[in-house]
């Protein structure tokens, strides 16, 4: 029987940014348990973070907490692999594995020859999984990976595994609420985004003919404490929207109701366009100073920052403004400690 973590509603993301070794991730988790939180989350990056891999590890050599994949992409695994992976942790961890699926970066998946996830697609896929988690034989499926005759996992199945997806526009979110299990938002998200799209995927659920209470929203919420050295904290804040900013801008300022005349400066200034990569990976302190001032403060403000307890009145901000549960983006456990202690009282 799986032990239950002292704060389910808490998670973080392991591995996060670029770690120089996928092996972090054991003290990560050891450290993650012992604080009492309830969710490990695993993005995944075509290097060292292969997302299979990665979840085999997590779950073996954890008890309490959930691991999800925030996420993997449906296009680039065979249906059957896919299922059968989560068929196979689901087990393993006594029901703490949710498999989590995400739209990838279009300019990365067009490089790499790999079929761009849809909308339709993903919601399609997961009544797939769950007809193959549920025994059932499923025969000519087609989707953009291509044509499957016939896909079938046991016979004898008989599985309820939850489904996540991260979600960002309005089209996504009102298909994660009749879809899946779990809804992870995005970083940076303002309050009044944060509110609607809790809104929408509750309401798409209930349309749906769901209980609303069911799917859970979690918000995705960077959280910096000022007891970080300053250096990295830059690295967390700035190169890290900035990076957000290179990859899908457009949509970060449509969503959020930004002034899309920063993001057109932002990218026309000549070091940005001429960066070679992600400034969250690739940049210096140096190299992050000199882009700062081209992000507003205001874009940078829904997050946690300051002392423990200033950073613990903010995450709870988060489920008051209806999120069922806060990932602390951005920081690692150790870092983490602090602020997790300042929850508790």
């Amino acid at each position: 029987m799986a032990v239950v973590p002292a704060h389910p509603e808490l998670g973080f993301y392991t591995l996060a940014g670029a770690p120089k070794s996928p092996h972090d991730m054991l003290g990560e988790l050891a450290a993650a348990e012992a604080m009492g939180l309830g969710t490990a989350f695993i993005s995944e990056r075509f290097n060292i973070k292969e997302a299979g891999a990665l979840t085999g590890a997590a779950v073996a050599v954890t008890k309490s907490l959930s691991i999800v994949t925030a996420a993997t992409n449906h296009t680039t695994r065979h249906p059957l692999v896919t299922a059968s992976w989560a068929s196979t942790l689901h087990l393993m961890s006594q029901g703490r594995f949710s498999l989590g699926l995400g739209r990838g970066i279009d300019a990365m998946f067009k490089a790499y020859g790999m079929p761009l996830a849809t909308t339709d697609s993903m919601e399609q896929f997961a009544y797939l999984m769950r007809k193959l988690w549920h025994g059932e034989t499923v025969m000519n499926y087609a989707d953009l990976t291509g044509t499957y005759p016939v896909l079938r996992l046991d016979p004898a199945f008989d599985l309820d595994i939850p489904l996540s997806v991260t979600a960002f526009g309005q089209k996504t979110l009102e298909m994660a609420g009749r879809a899946y299990d779990n809804v992870i938002l995005h970083t940076f998200f303002t309050d009044e985004t944060t509110e609607r799209a809790v809104n929408t995927v509750k309401r798409s659920a209930e349309q749906a003919g769901r209980d609303p209470d069911t799917v859970k929203v979690w918000s995705c919420f960077a959280t910096i404490g000022d007891h970080i050295d300053p250096a990295l904290r830059l690295k967390k804040t700035v190169g890290r929207l900035a990076t957000y900013l290179q990859a899908y801008g457009d949509l970060m300022v449509t969503t959020n109701n930004w002034d899309p005349e920063v993001l057109r400066k932002f990218r026309d200034d000549e070091f940005v366009r001429t960066f070679p990569g992600a400034l969250d990976a690739k940049g210096t302190t140096e190299d992050l100073e000199r882009v700062a001032p081209l992000i507003p403060q205001e874009w940078l403000a829904p997050s946690a920052s300051g002392t423990p307890e200033q950073c613990v009145a903010a995450i709870r901000h988060q489920f008051a403004l209806g999120c069922d549960g806060v990932i602390m983006h951005g920081a690692t456990p150790t870092e983490l400690a602090p602020i997790v202690a300042a929850y508790k009282n």
